[in-house]
């Protein structure tokens, strides 16, 4: 082992026995509750008048990151300045913890759209600020809404030239390791033909585990892979067994398949 893995490992080891603390996440939460309206007060009447959301975009990517800078969360990024950000990617990623949005979103240069829980659409302000932002809602416990949502989606990026990113567990992980993917995702990559970005969050599993209220400072880690061009797809289940492969890879030792 040499002295960058053992200095991880050290991290990772200090990072579990640090208190869950629930004042981070209240200040978290505290900063969204507060910034989201100052950006739609803004951002609204804005986007109406020079006709896109890019503006309030930026602004709420910038409220999300901020906010979970607040909980003393580190961020290393991988591989994010390797992409051409001239084009438009799916980003499929595993999902780990409720931290894993608001510090992968952010980091991506072009405007995303995102899959979202129906019931956040219902927020005052915060679901009028997504349906213009092209986001899509989701219920993830009905198959047939599911299929609404893939269809939701290829009209989203052929619409509004946005890239995507969607978390293709469906769900997030109690232990970091990878679960079975949906097989939606997939299906929308053939349909946009659209280079597919695995991405790898770890960490996060940590920082604010599934099932905890509460946060504790440390380390996270978003590592962007190289593209899958359609050109590279092959069938569905080539290339799920390639992206699982790629988001496999940068997963921790011990929770790698």
């Amino acid at each position: 082992m040499n002295h960058t893995q053992a200095a991880v490992k050290v991290e990772s080891s200090e990072q579990k026995e640090r208190p869950l603390s629930p004042l981070r996440t209240i200040l978290m939460l505290g900063f969204w509750v507060v910034a989201l309206p100052i950006a739609g007060l803004i951002g609204i009447p804005w986007s109406y008048l020079v006709g896109n959301v890019n503006f309030l975009y930026r602004a709420c990517m910038w409220g999300a990151w901020t906010g979970a800078q607040l909980t003393g969360v580190r961020v290393e990024i991988i591989g994010l300045d390797k992409l051409d950000h001239s084009r438009r990617y799916i980003y499929m990623s595993n999902h780990i913890s409720n931290l894993d949005p608001p510090i992968t979103v952010p980091l991506i240069p072009e405007r995303c759209s995102v899959l979202v829980k129906k019931e956040l659409f219902k927020v005052p302000i915060f679901g009028h600020i997504m349906r213009m932002g092209s986001l899509v809602p989701v219920d993830r416990g009905n198959r047939d809404a599911g299929i609404a949502a893939v269809r939701d989606s290829i009209a989203a990026l052929r619409g509004h030239n946005l890239s995507m990113v969607i978390y293709v567990e469906g769900h997030r992980s109690f232990d970091g390791k990878l679960l079975p993917f949906k097989k939606g995702p997939f299906y929308l990559a053939e349909e946009c033909q659209m280079p597919v970005v695995p991405i790898t969050v770890s960490g996060t599993e940590y920082v604010m585990p599934k099932a905890h209220f509460g946060i504790r400072p440390g380390a996270a880690k978003v590592q962007f892979h190289p593209p899958i061009e359609p050109k590279d797809f092959g069938t569905r289940d080539e290339l799920m067994a390639k992206v699982r492969a790629a988001i496999n890879s940068g997963l921790p030792k011990e929770l790698q398949e």
